[in-house]
């Protein structure tokens, strides 16, 4: 209830959600065969090239540089290596999985989704529901021997809110201000919110040491946080060898001694370098899934929050117009973009939330079927013949996802042309685009993806500041109940279905977080869109 103070208990029972917003690597398109991303543009050449240094640096056996002899070594080659280890400016898109070697947070996601302790080992909100302390654990350093305490949680939060590269201030906006008081974080919110939990976990406030962060600069370079593992090296762009920490909290459940994270050259190496040792564990492009399998590897999703969509700003003809809207969504086959894009891997969706997911509305299911003809008829019924339509599809990059567009429109009446702007994210983020694609990776709280993509400010949300009307109220109304609530659900169902009201966006398909693994590594914990590490184990020690 409002009324009392929820303290969380290890163990007890809440319930957690996926956000998704913009970030250093956010997923504007799908991973696929011929898909490229922003910043990742690389050649065959080169991708040879570097497989042929990266073999005898790093060895069959896990003994490149920084690895302990003997020593269990996790060799993970990454399609998300990160730009940057600033959790600040990359804690919003995929490389959150990789800077959680380094950082820890406030709280973490269990396999339920459920937020629990990390390095705050309980905390509680007051009456109102307008303030939550975080209780640290005693004794905790960062691996610059600096204390981990509430002092480093404001700091943190302030540096989020406040950093000109910020990539996380927009998730924290019920945040209002931070109290240290020892181990006591009290964190002061602007509204009644019991997402916080949910909200400061791996993705939202990796907590870095002060004294590191107070040059952001350095810190891209030396990483410095309270996580699992303490940086060793770190090459920007291709390669960080990191080693066990032993002050970390949980480190009698860590049983990997060293990590060695390479940049994946090329989807089409990650199977080969798997198999001959060269890495143990790696992200698999879907295109390359049954040759994983096939050459004996472990292949296996884990479960994740990733939904592609159509951006249309109704604020701009032709989506000005309801029925020049509702064609597009009758136009889209959602299987095609399944079949071509993850090679079966995937699942059509009309819904940011995977299927049997807690924020997932049962009753908003497949509101706008593929129906070719009834598209057709609807561009009549708003004066449109065949050919009288032609959108600018602006995208990032080379993108397979576009081609599908562009042609299930075109069997409708509407020429689509596809227009790469390097650039993008400048007019995309300012609203100045009439039509666009978007994919992301999710957020731990339900609320925080919801507002993301519906809301009248929310980044994902092309048509700012439309909203679809009774979001707002419905949004609030979960804000309210806490996690714990019987109509905590019900609630938040309600919120999606407001939220899907809108004109602005058509989810298409989601892409898994696919993995494959030697057998030699042991089988991860199933946290929803998280990399844990905690309880793996390497067999023979490489």
């Amino acid at each position: 209830m409002p009324g009392r103070p929820t303290p969380h208990r290890p163990g007890s029972n809440s319930r957690t959600g996926a956000d998704s917003r913009p970030g250093p690597d956010s997923r504007p398109g799908p991973r696929s065969r011929t898909a490229r991303r922003p910043g990742r543009l690389r050649t065959t050449a080169l991708a040879t090239a570097l497989v042929s240094v990266l073999v005898p640096v790093l060895g069959a056996c896990g003994g490149g540089a920084g690895a302990s002899a003997g020593g269990a070594t996790l060799r993970w080659a990454s399609s998300y290596f990160p730009a940057h280890w600033d959790p600040v400016v990359s804690g919003s898109g995929a490389q959150f999985r990789e800077l959680a070697l380094v950082y820890a947070s406030l709280t973490r996601t269990d396999e339920k989704g459920d937020a629990v302790p990390d390095l705050a080992e309980s905390w509680e909100y007051n009456d109102k529901g307008d303030e939550v302390t975080f209780h640290l654990r005693p004794g905790l350093k960062f691996s610059d021997g600096e204390p981990v305490d509430a002092a480093a949680v404001k700091a943190a939060v302030e540096r989020a809110k406040k950093q000109k590269n910020s990539a996380l201030f927009g998730d924290l906006t019920s945040i209002g201000s931070v109290d240290a008081d020892g181990l006591d974080a009290v964190v002061h919110l602007t509204q009644v919110d019991y997402q916080i939990p949910q909200l400061l976990g791996q993705r939202v406030l990796q907590i870095a040491s002060p004294k590191a962060a107070a040059n952001p600069r350095k810190l891209d370079q030396k990483p410095v946080g309270a996580g699992p593992f303490v940086v060793e090296q770190l090459i920007p762009g291709t390669k960080v060898l990191l080693k066990k920490n032993p002050d970390y909290w949980d480190a009698k459940n860590i049983h990997i001694d060293d990590v060695e994270l390479v940049s994946a050259p090329d989807a089409s190496t990650v199977v080969s370098g798997l198999r001959t040792g060269v890495y143990n564990f790696a992200d698999l492009d879907p295109s390359q899934a049954d040759a994983a399998e096939k050459a004996g590897l472990d292949v296996f999703v884990q479960p994740g929050f990733n939904a592609s969509n159509l951006s249309l700003n109704v604020n701009k003809p032709p989506f000005d117009d309801d029925r020049v809207v509702d064609a597009v969504r009758h136009a889209v086959n959602r299987e095609e973009f399944v079949d071509k894009l993850t090679f079966g891997h995937g699942e059509a969706t009309d819904q940011p939330f995977p299927t049997g997911y807690v924020a997932y509305d049962p009753q908003s299911r497949d509101p706008y079927p593929y129906d070719p003809a009834k598209s057709r008829k609807l561009l009549a019924e708003a004066g449109h013949k065949a050919g009288d339509i032609t959108l600018d599809l602006v995208i990032p990059a080379e993108d397979p996802q576009a081609e599908i567009v562009q042609s299930q429109l075109a069997a409708v009446g509407i020429t689509v042309r596809i227009k790469i702007d390097k650039n993008w994210a400048t007019p995309f983020f300012a609203k100045d685009l009439t039509f666009s694609l978007y994919g992301t990776t999710g957020r731990d709280s339900a609320v925080q993806t919801l507002t993301a993509h519906f809301g009248p400010n929310g980044p994902l949300n092309l048509s700012t500041p439309y909203e679809p009307a009774g979001f707002d109220a419905a949004v609030a109304k979960v804000r309210r109940t806490p996690l714990d609530s019987p109509d905590y659900v019900r609630n938040l169902r309600a919120a999606t279905r407001a939220g899907l009201k809108s004109k602005a966006l058509v989810f298409t398909y989601s892409s898994p977080n696919l993995f494959a693994k030697s057998k030699a590594v042991s089988d991860l914990p199933k946290n929803p869109a998280h990399i844990d590490w905690t309880g793996v184990t390497i067999a023979g020690g490489s």
